[in-house]
């Protein structure tokens, strides 16, 4: 019984050891509160190639302050995922990078009300979503309006609107690639190009790729944007 119990006594301690240098290989720290947030599940997630891919995770009871790690090679989105004791999810997207970042919100409003300090690259998605947000603004007045036409059978307004929603998508994509172009030197870029624009022609994809920085060029969203415009010269070849 007494070397059953030194076994465990062993096990127990490996595991700790595994544990601290697990610990001491990560790279990427964050911490925050979520404000009367009681009882859940906090996870840090990255994109897998075909599902999320959870970093980290901690269960939350009584104690709203929170910490997570993860090691990171370089600049990438993340999410911070809330699971809700009755099974619902919220998620918070956030581009970080080494070193840490943390993120302040409230139960109620998860992902609206979050506050953000981080990474260079944060700083500029949240002006890129700020930018976006006067376009969101629009877009539902738009949709109001065509809702009320379509009750009183105004076709008329209808197709008003319409090509009024028509210009402003235009518009929106336009702002969307000035922006990458403006931003050559950041990860965000090649990420805005890839997931804000996807039915742009391949001639403005292919102008931000080019205009990047050749660092960024090389970052993990630089790359899949290459390679993205690179099946597509690839398939364009095979038609003619």
């Amino acid at each position: 019984m007494t070397s059953f119990k030194n076994l465990i006594y062993t096990a127990f301690v490996i595991s700790l050891f595994f544990s601290c240098e697990n610990d001491s290989d990560t790279n990427f720290t964050l911490k925050g509160n979520v404000k009367n947030l009681k009882k859940g599940v906090l996870y840090l997630q990255k994109d897998g190639k075909s599902t999320i891919i959870n970093l980290d995770s901690v269960v939350v009871k009584g104690e709203p302050n929170f910490e997570l790690k993860a090691n990171i090679e370089e600049p990438v989105l993340l999410y911070l995922k809330l699971q809700k004791n009755d099974g619902q999810e919220h998620y918070i997207p956030f581009f970080a990078d080494k070193g840490i970042t943390e993120i302040n919100t409230t139960l109620k409003g998860f992902s609206g009300a979050a506050k953000i300090k981080g990474s260079k690259q944060q700083v500029v998605l949240e002006t890129y979503q700020e930018l976006m947000t006067d376009f969101k603004n629009k877009n539902l007045d738009l949709l109001k309006a065509n809702f009320e036409a379509v009750k009183r059978k105004d076709t008329t307004t209808t197709d008003s609107l319409y090509k009024q929603s028509e210009r402003l998508l235009r518009l929106k994509y336009a702002s969307i690639i000035n922006y990458a172009l403006n931003n050559k030197d950041s990860e965000v870029a090649p990420y805005l190009a890839l997931y804000e624009i996807p039915n742009t022609s391949a001639k403005y994809l292919d102008s931000i790729y080019n205009n990047l920085k050749p660092d960024i060029k090389a970052s993990f969203y630089g790359k899949k944007l290459g390679k993205v415009l690179s099946d597509f010269k690839i398939a364009q070849d095979s038609i003619k």
